[in-house]
């Protein structure tokens, strides 16, 4: 059984430069709210979401193009950007078309480290998402990295938990020899699937930092499954919609 492919997780992204990205297809994960936005905002028609990892670098490209401009610094909008980082903030009757120029404190700054060394395929995957993370990854029979884009390179408990999530829906079609992927198992299998009262009950960073900004709705619907289930993949610095099999 030692032809499966292999399984790691990176809890923050001041550990990704440990593991070998060539050959691998790399998941940012940045749960609350950067991947749960991006797929948000593709579900909803957008025509693509550009990743960028600077407000000024944003607002340029955001001109050129005539795209929409959004981004958070510190959980908050950031200055000069026109939305933030919000999923609520991309209905279809805003976003149907339009392309998305997003930048955010850890998930897009991951995006463009993964990129840097070498990633063989890069995907986005949040809870809204989950689904059709854990089928592509399972189909592409590739090895995967869960990369988490933590709270400026410390870990955290919601893209742990997604991780967790990932492996404990399609970690036997993996071989996992790691003890941050079976860490992240078992923290999601504790949580009994209540992710938001886990999140209360451990006091987690996030957590507090969105809920003293009151936005309770946003935590709960990043931590809700399949609300967005589109696969985005990220090519010729674009994050687009794949077809997914029928």
């Amino acid at each position: 059984m030692n032809n499966k492919p292999t399984l790691h997780t990176s809890l923050s992204p001041a550990l990704l430069h440990l593991y070998d990205l060539n050959n691998s297809i790399v998941v940012i994960i940045d749960v609350l709210r950067a991947t749960s936005t991006i797929a948000t905002a593709l579900f909803n028609g957008a025509r693509s979401v550009i990743p960028v990892d600077s407000v000024s670098r944003c607002i340029e490209l955001g001109k050129q193009i005539d795209g929409i401009t959004a981004g958070e610094r510190d959980g908050k909008v950031a200055e000069g950007l026109e939305h933030g980082n919000s999923p609520f903030e991309y209905p279809r009757e805003f976003i149907e078309g339009k392309t998305l120029v997003l930048t955010t404190t850890n998930g897009t700054r991951l995006l463009h480290m993964a990129l840097e060394k070498g990633a063989d395929e890069i995907i986005t995957g949040a809870f809204t998402n989950l689904s059709a993370v854990c089928e592509h990854l399972s189909q592409m029979k590739k090895n995967v990295i869960l990369g988490c884009a933590g709270w400026k390179d410390r870990m955290n408990m919601e893209d742990t938990l997604f991780a967790g999530a990932v492996i404990s829906k399609i970690g036997k079609y993996f071989s996992v020899n790691c003890d941050s992927s079976h860490l992240a198992a078992n923290m999601y299998e504790k949580s009994g699937k209540d992710l938001f009262g886990f999140m209360k009950k451990n006091n987690a960073s996030h957590y507090h930092r969105l809920m003293n900004f009151g936005l309770e709705k946003d935590i709960r619907y990043c931590l809700t499954e399949d609300e967005a289930s589109v696969l985005p993949v990220y090519k010729e610095g674009k994050l687009l919609l794949k077809q997914r099999n029928r």
